[in-house]
């Protein structure tokens, strides 16, 4: 269990993070540079990242970091997992669905998540036995629960991009999920998982993610009642895609998906941001193993 000031902590670094993408997002000068895997990575993405190391250094300088950009170390009892914008290429190109992604993960299980998305004015926050909250705004904190909805013909069904379902799972298997239910978008990344928790969107599926994507929403999502696992239903830190729902449309999602394993991204290095671009940096990082 997480100790009572470790939600105000990442509370504490959510509000750090916002302050820093807010002043960047929409900015002419935004540095963009492409990392090997040819995703986008910004200047505003390293500087919250180093910014919530170095205060997490200076307040819990016992406990690990593992953040996207720089890596860190993933093992230990305590480790803080930073996602500094889920949602870059949205934030770049001034798309406001983007969010800092906080978890705090003790002995491998996910205790304390905050998604913070300035540019939405929401946020969303969770600790194990604590319940889950959202804020939007200036209004003031609201529980959240996942829907009651119990059969997938009544099931609003959300995905991030139908085109790595192939390469990472099975198209197949997803476009069977889509046909059983009632209707079905793609709100991708953290507001779909966060979308479950408020009870909007029942159902959210994704074939491909990494730690830091998933470990602040796991908390969310489960202290909001609801299910948070890879697709075939096992630990969704190392399983390589991600399923959210209620209890009871989360078993029958994971009947249609689960027969289809999906395949891990490799996180046996830590990220290098070596570039080809004029404006590139490089960077030199000890591997780190997830052995969670």
């Amino acid at each position: 269990m997480p100790s009572p000031g470790d939600l105000d902590v990442a509370l504490d670094l959510a509000d750090l993070a916002d302050a820093i993408t807010g002043a960047r997002f929409r900015s002419r000068d935004l540095r963009i540079d492409q990392k090997p895997d040819r995703t986008p990575v910004t200047d505003a993405d390293l500087s919250v990242e180093d910014a919530i190391r170095t205060a997490l250094k200076e307040r819990l300088p016992a406990d690990a970091f593992f953040g996207e950009e720089h890596g860190g170390t993933p093992d230990g009892p305590r480790v803080w997992i930073v996602d500094p914008i889920d949602g870059t290429k949205n934030f770049l190109r001034g798309v406001p669905v983007w969010a800092t992604l906080i978890a705090l993960v003790e002995h491998g299980r996910p205790t304390v998540g905050v998604v913070s998305a300035p540019a939405l004015r929401q946020r969303w926050w969770a600790a194990a036995g604590s319940g889950a909250w959202t804020r939007r705004g200036n209004e003031p904190p609201a529980p959240l629960h996942v829907s009651g909805v119990n059969c997938l013909g009544d099931a609003y069904l959300s995905t991030t991009n139908l085109c790595t379902w192939p390469e990472f799972h099975s198209r197949a298997a997803y476009l069977r999920l889509a046909d059983a239910c009632w209707e079905d978008r793609a709100y991708g990344d953290f507001l779909q998982h966060c979308m479950v928790a408020e009870g909007i969107v029942d159902i959210a599926a994704e074939p491909v993610v990494s730690p830091w994507d998933v470990a602040a929403v796991r908390v969310v999502v489960e202290e909001a009642g609801g299910r948070c696992t890879d697709l075939a239903g096992g630990d969704i830190l190392t399983g390589g895609g991600a399923l959210s729902a209620n209890p009871q449309l989360h078993e029958l999602a994971v009947g249609v998906l689960g027969t289809h394993r999906p395949t891990a991204p490799d996180h046996s290095t830590t990220p290098d941001h070596s570039t080809t671009s004029d404006h590139s940096t490089t960077s030199d990082h000890s591997p780190a193993q997830l052995n969670w």
